[in-house]
């Protein structure tokens, strides 16, 4: 076995060994480009490709002595460009390739905005002959010269590409249809009668093609382009948000430790921090990696890694993971995983896994592109060579020909997703709901399970008091009256859930403590009013040699079987009351699962909290308990879900937090809680901006009637082209009719389209 180096990444060469190259691409402008990729390197032996249309990148696995630069190869034999990131695949190269998408994007708009602006009069010019004037055909000429040639100069491009590969796409077709119609219009200008003043577009049906050397077609040219780059820039502008979600995870980590070296603190970039290291966490904090508390005690949130509602308790021996927060006190740990092993890093490997595996859905003028297209063009190969031979003459035959390359121009094709997708998504903004492109609407028709994660979207995701129980003789104001004095001083979430409770249901302001202490992972003790209170664990209450009486504690018992935390009151050496703290359910949780399951869904509860807090939720909510799926681990969530999809189920997951970016990732839909993290939002595929897990439910049915909005503008466009292209190739339609048969189908396209803005909410509908 030996090792080599490829552009700095080391392959090892061994037939019974299976290694994986990561590959960047360039110039793919469709998913056909993508297919083609990918049908291009799994003809190399011993290799196993999958391309990623969104994402622009190749996952290779290759079992043979294939190297790098053989990869890079057959992508370019095939008309494209490849290169091996150079690692390790750091914060800045992410963001690098996040500016490139960025710098797509913004060229297309350019193009697009200036081909608006001279198309529009040229369209206009053309279609309304009480604004013509003398030489108005010079002037369009002029206008559209520009949008022709400059405008689709990336069609262009992508066809000749194709062209010295030996293979067509729409940009083929594009191409050929704009130049077509642009090249007869010059030779009807300078050559024909259509340069004469007064010259107006005669609509003309005739048994055989006529000689159309007085007629234009610029207009078609022009709104050709400017229609379909309409069209590429929308899909530029979701492409380019594919790697947000590694990048919005790398941010989440500390930028910088404090670590301690011969006694004496360092501020050092966490990069260079070492296994075996010693750093302090103050309170308030980033855990900056994966380790082992060395000394010191605190309440660790980790709810943005794990999911877990309640703070975790940790002191000397625990571990801790980087990127959670120290809520509590002054933490001294030992660093024992750092960079790539940590788990944060491995959450993110998670993520760009899930994305490379997730199958793009093709749109359907991409997949009939490789039949459709070339078709096309011998059809009007066809029609120039037939009325050649019989005789009508070389003009009136290339009328004929550019009649049939002008109907069959995508133009109600390129319109027919990004119209449908901009009016389904602007009214989905208006709802509350961001559906990021048209690649993720065909898995909302055929989703079955529904995954929903407990922690920020059943539940509210912080901890409130949901109930007080009192001693008896004990008055319940007075009880969280004193309790919320005490905890007013503790940082800690449950503290803080308590300590508001109790401003809230008194009139009178809390006390003045005179003493306050801690007592490490148990609770605090203080003199309030004059009592000597004890708020916390109810082994707090044993410590303190407090007996709690047996109502209090079959009370207690009952709560924690509801998934409650507990937390006991004691003044005085007398145990007077119980406070019930949890993570309640939103209102409109219930009904939202009640409406998911009218839409054939099955929900399933999937969190990483313990089993009975979970199954309360579920039975508050109405999700059956053998649909409970309780103290789930980050990776083991994307486990989950690719186990249910082995089972044959498509899942759409709606989570909020970090621990559900990989899963909303894996899901063939997922759909994120606007008020969750950036990392879980840019991992998903629709975000509900409102929270509100009844917005779920518009989601889906907003996705699904947009998705069936495009299918029906897809059919439509081809169904005006396939019973046109008869009649152009017979000579019963010349270049401007068929032009004027294109735009009528743009404007249905445009007019279905704008029946989304008609849909309304399930509560107001």
């Amino acid at each position: 076995m030996s090792t080599v180096t490829e552009n700095g990444r080391a392959m090892t060469q061994d037939a019974a060994t299976t290694h994986e190259v990561e590959l960047v691409l360039g110039g793919m402008t469709c998913a056909s480009c993508a297919n083609r990729i990918e049908r291009k390197l799994n003809k190399l032996d011993g290799v196993e490709a999958t391309v990623n249309f969104a994402t622009e990148k190749a996952r290779v696995a290759v079992t043979s002595d294939v190297t790098a630069q053989d990869l890079i190869g057959a992508v370019e034999a095939a008309g494209y460009t490849a290169s091996v990131p150079t690692p390790p695949a750091t914060e800045d190269s992410d963001r690098e390739t996040g500016e490139n998408r960025d710098s797509e994007a913004d060229s297309l708009r350019t193009r697009l905005l200036v081909s608006l602006v001279l198309s529009v009069p040229v369209v206009v010019l053309a279609m309304v002959s009480a604004v013509q004037f003398t030489y108005w055909q010079w002037a369009s000429l002029a206008l559209a010269a520009p949008v022709v040639v400059w405008g689709a100069l990336p069609f262009h491009r992508a066809a000749w590409a194709n062209l010295r590969h030996g293979t067509a796409t729409m940009d083929t077709l594009i191409s050929l249809g704009t130049l077509a119609a642009f090249g007869w219009s010059l030779y009807a200008l300078f050559l024909g009668t259509a340069g004469v003043p007064g010259m107006t577009h005669p609509f003309e049906l005739s048994i055989a093609p006529t000689d159309g050397a007085g007629n234009i077609y610029l207009e078609v040219a022009a709104g050709v382009t400017t229609f379909i780059l309409a069209g590429r820039w929308f899909e530029a502008r979701a492409k380019r948000r594919a790697g947000a979600a590694l990048r919005a995870l790398l941010e989440l980590g500390a930028k910088d430790v404090a670590v301690l070296r011969d006694g004496v603190e360092h501020r050092i970039p966490v990069e260079q921090l070492e296994v075996g290291d010693r750093f302090v966490v103050r309170p308030g904090e980033k855990i900056a990696t994966d380790g082992e508390v060395e000394d010191g005690s605190s309440a660790v949130d980790a709810s943005m890694v794990t999911g877990e509602s309640v703070p975790v308790e940790v002191g000397t021996g625990d571990a801790v993971i980087g990127a959670t927060v120290n809520a509590g006190g002054r933490l001294v740990i030992r660093a024992t995983r750092v960079g790539a092993d940590t788990q944060l890093a491995q959450m993110a490997r998670l993520v760009e896994d899930a994305q490379t595996g997730k199958a793009a859905v093709q749109r359907l003028a991409d997949r009939v592109s490789g039949v459709f297209v070339p078709i096309v063009i011998l059809l009007a190969a066809a029609t120039l060579g037939f009325w050649l031979t019989a005789g009508v003459g070389a003009a009136g035959a290339f009328t004929a020909a550019v009649a049939v390359l002008i109907i069959a121009c995508p133009c109600a094709l390129g319109l027919a997703t990004p119209m449908a997708l901009m009016v389904g998504t602007g009214r989905g903004a208006a709802m509350g709901i961001l559906i990021k492109g048209p690649e993720v609407l065909e898995s909302t028709r055929r989703v079955d399970t529904v995954v929903l994660d407990k922690t920020g979207t059943i539940t509210e995701g912080r901890m409130s008091l949901v109930d007080v129980h009192t001693a008896a003789g004990q008055d319940t104001v007075e009880v969280l009256r004193l309790a919320g004095a005490l905890e007013d001083a503790s940082e800690h979430p449950i503290a803080r859930a308590i300590s508001v409770a109790a401003r809230g249901r008194s009139d009178r302001p809390l006390p003045a403590i005179e003493e306050f202490a801690n007592d490490e992972g148990l609770g605090v003790h203080g003199t309030v009013d004059g009592h000597a209170v004890l708020v916390g664990r109810p082994r707090l209450l044993e410590d303190w040699s407090v007996a709690m009486p047996a109502d209090l504690a079959e009370v207690k018992s009952e709560a924690e079987a509801r998934g409650h935390t507990v937390v006991a009151v004691a003044w005085d050496g007398v145990a007077r009351g119980l406070l019930s703290v949890a993570d309640t359910v939103k209102e409109g949780s219930a009904d939202a699962v009640r409406d998911l399951r009218a839409l054939g869904l099955t929900p399933v509860l999937l969190t990483g909290d313990a089993e009975p807090a979970a199954r309360a939720v579920a039975s508050e909510v109405g999700i059956d308990p053998e649909r409970v799926i309780a103290g789930v681990m980050p990776a083991d969530k994307d486990e989950v879900i690719a186990r249910l999809q082995e089972q044959g189920k498509v899942v759409a997951m709606i989570g909020d937090g970090v621990n559900d970016a990989a899963a909303l990732a894996r899901a063939d839909l997922g759909l994120a809680m606007g008020t969750g993290t950036d990392v879980a939002i840019e991992a998903s595929d629709l975000t509900l901006v409102r929270g509100d897990l009844r917005a779920a439910v518009d989601a889906i049915r907003l996705s699904r009637r947009t998705l069936s909005t495009i299918k029906g503008n897809l059919f439509w466009a081809f169904a005006y082209n396939t019973a046109a292209l008869p009649l152009a190739a017979a000579g019963l339609l010349n270049p401007m009719l068929a032009g004027a048969a294109m735009a009528f189908s743009s404007v249905f396209v445009v007019v279905n389209s704008l029946r989304l803005r008609r849909f309304r909410s399930r509560d107001t509908a």
